[in-house]
């Protein structure tokens, strides 16, 4: 593979061009993801996160290893139990997020008390600037 490196791109002509458009500066593609196991938190995969923290049952704060230019963006979370029992309740934000981390809860869908899963995965995804 080779790297190209310039500090400004010109037409043939020599007038100046529009910014080439590059993925990962989208704002269509994911800034940050993770997929983690919630009673260990051991982190099976990610993209700009640098660690998750257990801050109390059911409750976890994704921390970002790039900051986000700002605190609005969105960001969603899926629950996932394994050893075939069925998913159930949700992953809601739990506090204001700011740039370097966004904060969610586990909540039962009947009676809304945060709880963990023991071997329970669950995965965040988080969109913006």
């Amino acid at each position: 593979m080779s790297t190209i490196k310039a500090n400004t791109l010109l037409h043939s002509d020599g007038s100046t061009t529009t910014q080439p458009s590059i993925p990962a500066l989208d704002k269509r593609m994911a800034k940050a993801w993770v997929n983690f196991v919630e009673n260990t938190v051991v982190i099976n995969d990610s993209y700009n996160v640098s660690s998750v923290t257990d801050n109390s049952t059911g409750v976890f704060t994704v921390n970002f290893a790039v900051n986000m230019s700002s605190a609005n963006y969105v960001a969603l979370g899926t629950p996932y139990h394994h050893g075939g029992v069925a998913a159930s309740g949700m992953l809601s934000i739990a506090n204001i997020p700011t740039t370097s981390s966004v904060q969610f809860y586990r909540a039962n869908g009947v009676d809304g008390a945060n709880y963990e899963i023991t071997n329970g995965t669950d995965s965040i995804l988080v969109f913006g600037n």
